[in-house]
């Protein structure tokens, strides 16, 4: 039975936390190596529900949070660049008492991740990515190859004013589980019922809509100003931390020929991943591949009992 509400009950503890001058809530659960896995749109921490009972039995710390402006965290009018993201998620590191982590991000979650390991290096040990180019390979596919812009066609349309909130609210959110369909691979089965209720029942939750588009605005309106351009000049910096990347082969929003290649940006050691037949949502349509690679890579970027 679906209930309402963001803290969904389940092995983890909620809490809320203060960084970068807002607050976060976050399910928490195990103890070791701080593991902090951020969601992507048009999900929310409980997107991580299958992994985080994995991890944290496999011994690590795992926190998964709401980002800025989604579900139980603050949703200011401003602060959804990745400059001020990256530094909500090394204020969330910082406030659970650790020194680093290792970010595992999905969609827009995963490009927090890159970002952050640019310009939060101190507190970023390592990423693993799901479903997110590196940012720069996300601009150049979608400024050169037409497929990439067509299959993009929402982030376009996400530019205009106010109706796209209106949309996304509509008969009760039923573009939510529109686009997480159409972004899935079909054979899936994601979303499932209990999932298109929650994501879109918590999508609702005012002006949690507007705020998550504003990820999409900035990441188009910022292509010819200066703090867009000032991001691309920072994220030629070369990644300096192992990586993961995985993508699902059928994915309807981000190619996968979109994401190929971000390891020319990687100076650690980069491991991609190509999943056959999983889509835009790899942790929620094929859960446990999703878990036994990231068990594995984690084992050797930050293996438990090190903490």
């Amino acid at each position: 039975m679906v209930t309402h509400g963001v803290e969904v009950e389940g092995p983890w503890t909620h809490r809320t936390v203060a960084a970068n001058g807002a607050r976060f809530h976050l399910a928490e659960s195990g103890d070791g190596p701080l593991v902090l896995l951020l969601h992507g749109f048009p999900e929310f921490w409980w997107a991580w529900r299958h992994q985080l009972p994995v991890l944290a039995a496999a011994g690590y710390r795992v926190a998964a949070m709401d980002l800025r402006g989604y579900a139980g965290s603050d949703k200011p009018p401003r602060g959804y660049d990745p400059f001020t993201l990256s530094a909500d998620v090394a204020g969330v590191v910082r406030s659970l008492g650790e020194p680093q982590a290792v970010l595992v991000g999905h969609g827009w979650g995963g490009f927090v991740a890159w970002a952050a390991a640019v310009l939060q290096q101190r507190t970023t040990s390592a990423i693993g990515v799901l479903s997110m180019p590196h940012p720069l390979r996300l601009r150049h596919a979608l400024l050169t190859d037409p497929h990439q812009a067509l299959a993009a066609g929402h982030l376009l349309r996400f530019q205009q004013p106010v109706l796209p909130e209106r949309r996304l609210v509509a008969n009760e959110g039923a573009l939510v589980e529109r686009l997480m369909h159409g972004w899935a691979a079909p054979s899936s089965g994601f979303p499932d019922r209990e999932a298109s209720a929650r994501y879109r029942r918590v999508m609702a939750i005012w002006p949690a809509p507007h705020c998550a588009l504003e990820y999409h605005r900035w990441a188009v309106r910022s292509i010819p100003r200066a703090d867009g351009r000032r991001f691309a000049r920072r994220m030629r910096e070369p990644i300096r931390v192992p990586v993961l990347q995985m993508h699902g082969e059928m994915d309807g929003a981000v190619l996968p020929s979109s994401a190929a290649g971000s390891g020319e940006l990687v100076e650690a050691p980069y491991d991609w991943r190509l999943l056959p037949d999983v889509g835009h949502f790899p942790h929620e349509e094929a859960p446990e591949l999703v878990s036994e690679a990231l068990l594995g890579w984690l084992g050797k970027v930050s293996p438990p009992g090190s903490a």
